[in-house]
């Protein structure tokens, strides 16, 4: 098997924290179901860390959800923009994101802004009216969940090590990304095409294969799958996020229920936007050549 390898993209925190966990799993098993089970539980701790903003962000508006007492002078809502830029400082504060990488996190929030200021004047969803800290009806914590998106793409593209195989032109991305968020607000006036870009993505991303460093081996795995998979865990977090009423759409006013599946395509898309905003600082590597042995995720 081939010796672990720390990520040379981590930053300095990172770096530091993952030389001293790599030598307390370096004792355990190097080969047979120990070995496995070695990589399952890195990539779940990994995972966990890239989440990092995205889960204070939800931890912070289930909390004001359950305890946030109704009769406080500041509003829920202005206390929730005020938690989620602490947090976003102390991303940067404490060197989990690079000033490099907090670019692109701030550009998504803003790309998001500006669709959730379209989005709730034609009532597509809607916010708790309180607090003085919003642009029109959309207050400003709403960003930041856009933001969390950004963040967990650039943190587990150094976490990973990620590399492609046949990754498609930016240029073409780019295009693509254009396309997707003009439909966001164009679906309003005109034909939903969401379906066509959806099948769009899958031809341009469609080849490219992605490989990944959890801890001893290299992995690798269909783009799309990865894709898929992330937009199913957003929308999970969109779950929680409307019934601890950060915001509801029209059929949740009368009574909160699921999030319809449909919306995983809204998600889906929504994120490779933000995938093409993180190849601007970190554009596709392809795999190395170290020899390594690499199982295939399925």
């Amino acid at each position: 098997m081939a010796t672990p390898v720390v990520p040379p993209t981590l930053t300095t925190a990172e770096r530091s924290i993952e030389a001293r966990v790599r030598v307390i799993l370096a004792r355990l098993p190097r080969r047979g179901p120990g070995a496995w089970l070695t990589e399952f539980l890195v990539f779940g701790l990994k995972q966990a860390w890239a989440c990092v903003f995205g889960g204070a962000m939800l931890a912070v508006i289930v909390a004001a959800r359950l305890w946030y007492p109704t009769e406080a002078a500041l509003a829920r809502n202005d206390a929730l923009t005020i938690a989620a830029v602490a947090i976003q400082v102390a991303m940067v504060a404490g060197r989990l994101e690079t000033l490099r990488e907090l670019r692109v996190v701030v550009l998504f929030h803003l790309v998001g802004t500006v669709m959730e200021l379209f989005k709730t004047e034609v009532g597509s969803w809607s916010y708790p009216p309180d607090g003085l800290l919003r642009v029109g009806a959309v207050p400003l914590f709403s960003g930041f969940m856009y933001a969390a998106v950004g963040s967990y793409l650039v943190r587990v593209h150094r976490l990973f090590d990620l590399r492609f195989a046949r990754y498609p032109r930016r240029w073409v991305t780019a295009l693509l990304a254009v396309a997707i968020y003009a439909n966001f607000f164009t679906n309003h006036y005109v034909t939903d095409v969401r379906w066509l870009l959806v099948g769009a993505v899958a031809v341009v991303f469609g080849r490219c294969v992605m490989h990944f460093r959890v801890f001893r081996l290299r992995w690798r795995m269909p783009l799309l799958l990865a894709f898929l998979l992330v937009a199913f865990f957003i929308w999970l977090a969109e779950n929680i996020a409307t019934w601890s009423h950060a915001w509801l759409y029209p059929s949740q006013l009368d009574g909160w229920h699921t999030v319809s599946p449909s919306k995983l395509a809204s998600w889906f898309l929504l994120m490779i936007i933000s995938v093409v905003l993180v190849t601007w600082i970190s554009p596709p590597q392809p795999p190395d050549d170290r020899p390594s042995t690499t199982p295939t995720a399925t």
